[in-house]
């Protein structure tokens, strides 16, 4: 086994599809294209690659979208969490990075797609750093936090989705 043999497991926010990585992973990678800005209504895509005999649903299935004949993305079709990047006919899948439950897990090692990137993409680690009070919500941060309907980072026997 390489280097890159991991027991990887995520899903979407609200835990109605989850998944399971149990070999090798590679070319994690941040895609800067406009399909995948859009896929995932960010400047960027982080994506990770898996063998599909080695990549299982193991709660729900994913809803499809096909951005192009040969790609089509899989997203969870309750929540909306983008989750899957799927060529017809590859025997590899890629998985969005920041579905993992422990994202820190894998580390990117290139970027891809860069004629997309956006013009203030280098300049972003100088911005203000702030932590997230939300007193622009009436409870504030413990109202989120008392009624956060997120599936927990880790698999569970059953899940009732919540939220919506």
């Amino acid at each position: 086994m390489g280097d890159n043999v991991q027991k990887l497991s995520g899903g979407c926010q609200c835990g109605a599809v989850r998944y399971q990585v149990t070999g090798e992973v590679g070319h994690p990678h941040l895609c800067h294209c406009r399909m995948c800005q859009k896929a995932s209504g960010n400047f960027f895509l982080p994506l990770i690659g898996a063998a599909k005999s080695e990549f299982e649903w193991t709660r729900g299935e994913p809803s499809w979208f096909h951005s192009s004949k040969p790609v089509r993305r899989g997203f969870c079709g309750t929540c909306g969490t983008p989750l899957a990047f799927d060529t017809i006919g590859d025997d590899h899948i890629s998985f969005t990075h920041g579905s993992l439950d422990d994202v820190a897990a894998v580390t990117p090692v290139e970027q891809s797609g860069v004629e997309g990137r956006v013009s203030f993409y280098g300049h972003l680690f100088e911005l203000n750093e702030t932590q997230s009070n939300r007193d622009d919500l009436p409870g504030g941060i413990n109202d989120v936090t008392a009624t956060n309907n997120q599936h927990l980072d880790h698999d569970t026997d059953h899940w009732e989705v919540r939220g919506g």
